[in-house]
């Protein structure tokens, strides 16, 4: 044989081929055939091409693409790795003949094709590469320092830790891992379930690899050869989440044209010539397909300057400033850009890797994105690390952009990735502080990580079986806050909850000079002091809790102490979703709830009306009446917000299904999978994803797991090729 090709139930590809490079080629045509239609759109991204044919919503994603050289890096890198590291860099290239044929040979497009009149192109050794670097340059989220910058200048100094700290970050996940001490087997469990943007067809996809070298199941991200993030050889397996590192730096540059070109002003006092081009983007216009975003009328044509200075891409301003005539520029200086080197020389070893040892060697060539690993194998190795690159440089370039033509803002070296243990036999990251702690600076609030470390101290021994208990847990901490407000508000001398901590202190107990409450609001007051605190879907008082919540959002947005916040600069279109005052004050409400002072803001009257406002017209339902999921589509479809599923969980739950109190209670993110690794038997194992394995509407395997998902169950791991269906020899 050179390849074949089997399902299971699901429709999830199982590959067996005769060499990795066999292998690879086998993985690239299965996931075209399977997702046609989402690697096209990511090979257009990693391009800065999308435009083209989505039309004009997409052109600021291809201005940051293109200004950021996001196919250029991914170009440099992969010749890097051919002259470093041909084995992989010939894997890679068999990946991609593997695309090409699949595409070629697709004999049931996707029918997304047809809507936008697009034609599968041709992918590059580099493109696995581009999709990549394209998937992860806003994970890190090196716009929060824009926002960091601009709320200290309309607010203060003060405000970046009172919004901020401890802040969400635009991805995260939850990993746990249980050492053989605490399981009933005697062996590790790794489980979790990453949360992302929930994208329909999904951002991962399960995978079987199988030749003579390795037999791995995992989560691949489509578009790139192996598994990286999530794997199971048999003997050993590993998982990632968020590490919530700082490894990009922002510079503001001074610019000034001259007769050759383009100068920006160093470190050292002088004039630098920066290096200059243009590029031309495609926009499909408005005529054309109907509900097509960008159909298939006429193009037009936009310019894009491209500048690069000695600290990096400029993607945003230039000599002449922002938009609005501010005169800024901003360069972005990230590592893969700097080095050359995007951590694909991790991808094979990690598949050959047989025990823990194996997964941290193979984990020291790791660069982007940064990630706490948690790794097991079968004779009882453990590893918990973070694995990645993060430059050395002074803490000002991690809290906003600094000056390029000022000294001491350089990278001088890489730091030593940190490791850390087990307390009482477990593991818990769900990206909190903890061993990353001295590479970030901002990171997800404790709630989820404390939630997952009591229930797995809640009973002395685990099974793969009992997982999913964890995975769908709804009970939501971070409401104690409002909820003390409210008791205050209603009873000034009742005692605050148990949970409040001297860092944290609980609301000042003045007695109010307002009237009383209506009874209404005071009987909405007494059902949500005695609510569960669980974000169930079928919950009503959930619902009127996420009520209120979103009305004090929006009254604290809204307020005029706050206002010089709401007007965000004129950076680019891609970047003002970490501008927007209404998301940051969402987020940050335990901080403002909690301050000694909220710029003179009456917190106590705020949320009086507010619980007057959701008293007076309470949601008629349940939680998940409104919070259902709203998967990103390339293409709009004809889904009704009252169609969509119903969810349970909240951004702060462990079952994180992420709504924006104060815009919406519709949920965009959420978990993209889930998983449990036995090291007990692999077969034991289980996974799911919120959709199904194949990106093709109408396809049987289109949203099939989809119930699953909903319902919190895992579906089984199949190794045994004897119980697969054979589909193809290739």
């Amino acid at each position: 044989m050179s390849a074949e090709t089997y399902r299971d139930a699901w429709g999830i590809p199982h590959l067996r081929a005769d060499s990795p490079h066999e292998l690879a080629r086998a993985q690239g045509r299965v996931t075209a055939r399977d997702r046609a239609w989402q690697l096209e759109v990511e090979r257009h991204r990693a391009q800065g091409t999308s435009a083209a044919f989505l039309g004009p919503e997409a052109l600021s994603w291809d201005r940051l693409a293109r200004r950021a050289r996001l196919a250029d890096t991914a170009r440099r890198c992969f010749t890097a790795l051919e002259r470093k590291d041909p084995e992989t860099a010939a894997w890679v290239r068999a990946y991609v003949d593997g695309v090409n044929e699949g595409l070629a040979q697709n004999r049931r497009p996707a029918p997304e094709f047809a809507r936008t009149g697009l034609t599968p192109g041709q992918w590059e050794p580099w493109t696995p590469l581009g999709v990549w670097l394209a998937t992860h340059i806003l994970f890190a989220g090196f716009p929060a320092k824009l926002w960091r910058e601009h709320v200290s200048t309309h607010l203060g100094p003060e405000a970046v830790a009172l919004f901020a700290a401890d802040g969400p970050g635009t991805a995260g996940s939850n990993g746990w891992l249980v050492s053989g001490e605490r399981t009933t087997t005697g062996h590790a469990l790794i489980a979790g379930d990453p949360h992302r943007f929930i994208e329909d067809p999904g951002v991962y996809q399960q995978i079987h690899l199988s030749c003579p070298e390795f037999d791995v199941v995992g989560l691949a991200v489509p578009g790139v050869p192996g598994v990286a993030h999530f794997g199971h050889t048999g003997t050993v397996a590993w998982a990632i989440t968020n590490a919530m590192a700082d490894y990009q730096d922002l510079y503001r540059e001074r610019l000034r044209r001259t007769g050759a070109g383009v100068e920006a002003l160093g470190p050292d006092g002088a004039w630098h010539r920066a290096a200059r081009h243009t590029e031309t983007i495609q926009v499909a216009g408005v005529a054309g397909v109907a509900g097509v975003a960008g159909g298939t009328g006429e193009r037009e044509t936009v310019e894009v300057e491209v500048i690069e200075t000695d600290r990096g891409p400029v993607i945003a301003g230039g000599p002449e400033g922002l938009d609005d005539g501010t005169p800024a520029a901003l360069s972005l200086r990230y590592p893969p850009r700097v080095t050359s080197d995007l951590g694909f020389g991790a991808l094979l070893p990690l598949l050959r890797a047989r025990r823990v040892a194996d997964v941290d060697r193979a984990l020291d060539a790791w660069t982007e994105p940064v990630n706490v690993v948690q790794a097991a194998d079968t004779e009882g190795g453990l590893l918990h690390r973070v694995a990645g690159r993060v430059p050395v440089r002074p803490a000002a370039n991690g809290l906003r952009p600094v000056p390029a033509w000022e000294p001491g803002h350089e990278w001088t070296g890489w730091h030593t990735p940190p490791r850390a243990g087990l307390t009482d036999g477990v593991a818990v990251m769900a990206n909190q502080r903890g061993p990353s702690t001295p590479l970030g600076v901002e990171f997800a609030p404790p709630h989820r990580a404390d939630r997952i470390a009591a229930l797995l101290a809640g009973r002395e021994r685990w099974s793969a079986a009992d997982m999913p208990a964890i995975h769908t847990d709804t009970h939501l901490a971070s409401a104690t806050p409002l909820l003390n407000h409210l008791a205050t508000l209603t009873d000034p001398a009742s005692p605050t909850d148990e949970t409040v901590s001297p860092t944290h202190p609980a609301p000042p107990t003045t007695p109010t000079t307002l009237t009383p409450l209506t009874p209404q609001a005071t009987a909405l007051s007494a059902r949500l002091l005695a609510w569960n605190r669980r974000m169930d879907a079928d919950s009503a008082d959930a619902a009127a809790y996420a009520a209120l919540r979103a009305a004090v959002v929006r009254r604290l947005a809204a307020h005029p102490a706050l206002a010089p916040a709401s007007l965000p600069p004129a950076y680019p279109e891609v970047l003002q979703p970490w501008l927007a005052l209404v998301p940051r004050v969402a987020y940050a409400l335990e901080h403002l709830l909690r301050a000694d002072d909220l710029y003179g803001i009456d917190r106590a009257a705020t949320i009086r009306a507010a619980l007057e406002e959701v008293a007076a017209a309470p949601p008629p339902g349940a939680w998940g009446d409104t919070h259902r999921l709203a998967p990103w589509r390339v293409l709009p479809d004809a889904t009704r917000p009252a169609d969509a599923p119903r969810l349970s969980g909240d951004h702060d739950c462990v079952l994180c299904t992420s709504a924006v109190p104060g815009l919406t209670d519709r949920a965009a993110r959420g978990p993209a999978a889930r998983y449990v690794w036995d090291l007990a038997d692999r077969e034991n194992s289980r996974w799911v994803v919120p959709h199904g394995a194949s990106g093709v509407p109408g396809s049987p395997h289109h949203r099939d797991q989809q119930p699953l998902w909903l319902r919190g169950e895992l579906a089984p791991v199949i190794t045994d090729f004897t119980r697969l269906t054979k589909e193809s020899d290739d």
